[in-house]
């Protein structure tokens, strides 16, 4: 590695503990980052967490020549080919990552911009409040991986000086020469996309645990603000109509929510061994079952930082049930939470 590709591995590891230290831009394992060094792919490792790459080694070398190759011939369902001896699998992306053309790519779920991409329809305004420099798209929801691979495939023909992807239902792609660019476009875009929360009375609610027998116990969920979600009637409506917003949200939480509406019938499932990691009481609060996972809470932060942003009237896109089973019916997304699962 010539000493410029070390200057430029650092500043994306430095990136990368910067922009995964903000919940607003990276939650858990969930985004990844890529730079191009020759004939290198250099691409986070699935289930990694950026915050850690200062830590832990959480990016895998590819070939980057064989990878282009196959994608020329029309394969998007290629393994990449790691150059190293590494057992870490390279990101579910690394094709997006390869069919960018720029040095350095970064894939994050920024909350800005998904409040705006899990829409029905966020076209219009999108359109309208992205008055900078960067070229962008929008890429209808395709499952990650080769489908998602593809759609981009055809973008970037389409629009060859394209710079930003904006994933219906996932989340934003930047590319650039150097990590100055890339996040100078990603600042600006989340600037450009502000969407204030809205209000709710319930934030410093916290309501006691629920015990049930000598082996089951539900724990409140230590997150701020994270009990209007059963305590808001907006809110709590919200989570049973507009569960399935995006990928990592369906992969770490499931493929619906589980919602009481009184004590009483939470009681009689978990008499019937009927029980759910996660539930949401409505008016008490929102529980976990002791363990419930850093990755886990992570996602539902960050579902509790897209839905407060809706306006009351706006219809979202839900991904459907075929949608969701594609998800949740993929071992590279199980490979995901188990190395994800493994942060505490």
């Amino acid at each position: 590695m010539t000493l410029a590709a070390d200057i430029l591995k650092e500043a994306v590891i430095d990136y990368c503990v910067q922009m995964g230290s903000d919940p607003m831009l990276v939650q858990g394992a969930g985004g990844n980052v890529s730079w191009k060094d020759g004939d290198t792919l250099w691409v986070k490792a699935s289930g990694t967490w950026l915050a850690d790459a200062r830590k832990k080694e959480i990016f895998v070398p590819v070939d980057l020549i064989a990878l282009r190759t196959e994608i020329q011939a029309g394969n998007f369902a290629v393994a990449p080919m790691v150059k190293s001896a590494s057992q870490l699998r390279p990101s579910i992306e690394t094709l997006l990552h390869a069919l960018m053309p720029h040095r350095v790519v970064v894939h994050v779920h920024a909350i800005e911009p998904l409040v705006h991409l899990v829409r029905s329809n966020p076209e219009l305004e999108i359109s309208q409040k992205l008055k900078t420099d960067a070229f962008w798209k929008i890429v209808r929801y395709q499952k990650p991986g080769e489908a998602l691979a593809k759609a981009v495939a055809e973008v970037i023909r389409d629009s060859p000086g394209v710079n930003v992807l904006l994933l219906q239902n996932h989340g934003v792609v930047v590319g650039g020469a150097d990590i100055a660019e890339v996040n100078y476009i990603l600042t600006q875009l989340v600037s450009k996309l502000d969407a204030r929360p809205n209000s709710f009375a319930s934030d410093n609610v916290r309501p006691e645990a629920i015990i049930i027998g000598d082996n089951q116990k539900y724990i409140p969920v230590d997150l701020p603000g994270i009990h209007s979600l059963a305590i808001d009637p907006y809110l709590f409506g919200r989570i049973k109509s507009d569960w399935a917003l995006y990928p990592d949200h369906v992969v770490f939480l499931g493929h619906s929510s589980v919602c009481y509406d009184s004590a009483q019938l939470l009681k009689r499932d978990l008499s019937q061994n009927n029980l759910s990691e996660l539930i949401f009481l409505r008016g008490r609060g929102v529980f976990a079952t002791p363990g419930f996972s850093a990755a886990k809470q992570a996602q539902l932060k960050c579902y509790l930082d897209v839905i407060v942003r809706q306006p009351q009237h706006t219809h979202l896109n839900v991904l459907n049930e075929h949608q969701v089973a594609e998800l949740l019916n993929w071992d590279a997304e199980r490979y995901r939470q188990t190395m994800s699962a493994s942060k505490q």
